[in-house]
């Protein structure tokens, strides 16, 4: 069965010399929630920056449901793979939050009822209804993380892939978040290094550390093995307890 996403030996330098990726390889199915775990500098944001094109391969290959990640292609590859950045206020820059989140299918072409019903729908399954004629930055952070994934939404991914979704979120907008992210019928790619989250919303996780996966199981037998975690930088939180009798939800 084609893989919904196949990375092969994706390697990349920026501009300045610095080497960011090895001979990256991932493979993700459809339904799979993956989370890409790594500490900082690990290469984790410019991995997911490959995924719709917006970094290009210096080596290997990217693929989407058997569509190659070139030029040629990248409208349909953005369609397919929604990318939801760390900041939300890189996404939102429009008078109101329905413009927002009718960008995207606006440009494909959508109009009328058929683009007010992408709007409604996605702006729904993040549990803002309601702040459709808002001004973006007069809202919460946590609501704006919740918009941008809207956004992302209304485009109907095949792959939904998130850059640090819980970066500066309070408790309550990390559980709301969490609640929107495990209610989504979507295959997810994660980037993160809370390993708490991780464990919440991914069965799956992968390890990237200098560039190179070095690890790729159930996410629970990672999060377990201190020697790993400790090698490649990752730390659970202070009291944090693996507890076998809450396994992480689908």
């Amino acid at each position: 069965m084609t893989a919904l996403l196949a990375v092969r030996g994706l390697a990349y330098a920026y501009p300045d010399g610095r080497q960011a990726l090895y001979g990256v390889n991932l493979r993700i199915d459809r339904g799979e929630r993956v989370a890409l775990l790594g500490p900082n500098g690990a290469g984790k944001t410019t991995l997911a920056l490959h995924l719709n094109g917006i970094l290009t391969a210096g080596a290997g290959s990217v693929s989407v449901a058997g569509l190659p990640v070139t030029q040629p292609n990248l409208t349909e590859i953005r369609r397919r793979v929604g990318l939801v950045f760390q900041d939300p206020d890189d996404q939102l820059f429009l008078p109101t939050v329905a413009q927002d989140v009718a960008f995207g299918p606006a440009n494909l072409g959508m109009r009328g009822a058929e683009l007010q019903q992408r709007v409604d729908e996605a702006l729904t399954l993040v549990g803002l209804p309601e702040v459709a004629d808002r001004v973006p930055h007069h809202l919460s952070f946590g609501q704006r993380r919740r918009v941008a994934v809207a956004t992302v939404l209304a485009m109907r991914p095949d792959l939904l892939v998130l850059d640090e979704p819980t970066s500066n979120l309070d408790p309550a907008a990390r559980r709301e978040l969490a609640e929107v992210l495990t209610a989504l019928d979507t295959t997810m790619l994660m980037v993160t290094h809370d390993l708490p989250y991780a464990l919440q919303l991914c069965p799956r996780s992968v390890i990237l550390a200098d560039g190179v996966i070095v690890a790729d199981g159930p996410t629970r037998e990672l999060l377990a093995d201190a020697a790993l975690l400790a090698r490649h930088r990752l730390e659970l939180p202070y009291g944090f307890t693996l507890s076998a009798d809450s396994p992480p939800r689908r």
